[in-house]
Formats: structure tokens, sequence, C-alpha cells
């Protein structure tokens, strides 16, 4: 199945891509409260990561726009997931997002027919799909 208008379900792609990674940035703020209540504490090396973490899942939804922008979001998949090293209930919570960001992928895959390829716009000649 494809979209009748490719050139827009990417657009609401993106969108959609964009908000998931402004969550995942605001979840990762949320971190350093529970790292805090910890044995060891929050250290300045734990904070200067997550709030750099933070920051550039923010960055990543506004690139969104870009060919790349679909990439840039998976690969930072990784290191969210990863804050579970540092606070146990990251393994949930960035598991949540992984699968809804998989999820968003599947759903590229079925619109466009490739989940990080942009759709060539229509020329007016084309029937619509």
């Amino acid at each position: 199945m494809t979209a009748a208008d490719p050139v827009r379900a990417a657009r609401a792609l993106r969108g959609a891509a964009a908000g998931v990674l402004v969550l995942e940035g605001i979840a990762v703020l949320f971190v350093p409260r529970g790292i805090a209540q910890t044995e060891g504490g929050l250290g300045g090396v734990r904070l200067t990561l997550l709030l750099v973490l933070a920051v550039v899942l923010v960055l990543a939804g506004g690139v969104q726009r870009r060919p790349w922008g679909v990439v840039v979001g998976t690969a930072l998949q990784v290191p969210l997931l990863l804050t579970g090293l540092l606070n146990a209930a990251m393994w949930f919570v960035g598991g949540v997002f992984v699968l809804i960001w998989l999820y968003l992928l599947q759903v590229r895959k079925e619109l466009l027919g490739h989940p990080f390829r942009e759709p060539a716009p229509r020329r007016d000649g084309d029937p619509a799909a």
C-alpha cells in the first residue's frame, strides 16, 4: 500500500517523527532527578551527558525536514535506550520510545515504499496512484 500523495504523507510523518524526538528530549530531562536520589548521585559528567542528549534530541526534531533527518533520529534511539544504564526506569521509557520510532519507520515504509528515502514529487502527468 502506498499513499495517494506521497509528498504529503512524508510531510505528515516527518512531523510525527519531530514530535516523538521532542518528547524523547523532554523525557531525558527527567532522568537527572531520578539519578540524584540514588547512592551514586548525579555527577557533572552524567548531568552534562543527559543535557547534551536532550538538546540533541530536540534539535534532531528540528532537522526532520532534511532528507537525512530520519536517519539522525534513528541513530539517536541508541543513546536514548542507553540512558537505562544511568536510571533503570529509562530502559522502559526508552524502550517505549524506540518501539514508537520503529512503528513510524514501518508506516513510512508502507506509505512511501522505503523508511528512509524521501518520495519523488509527482509530476502533473502522473496518475494518482
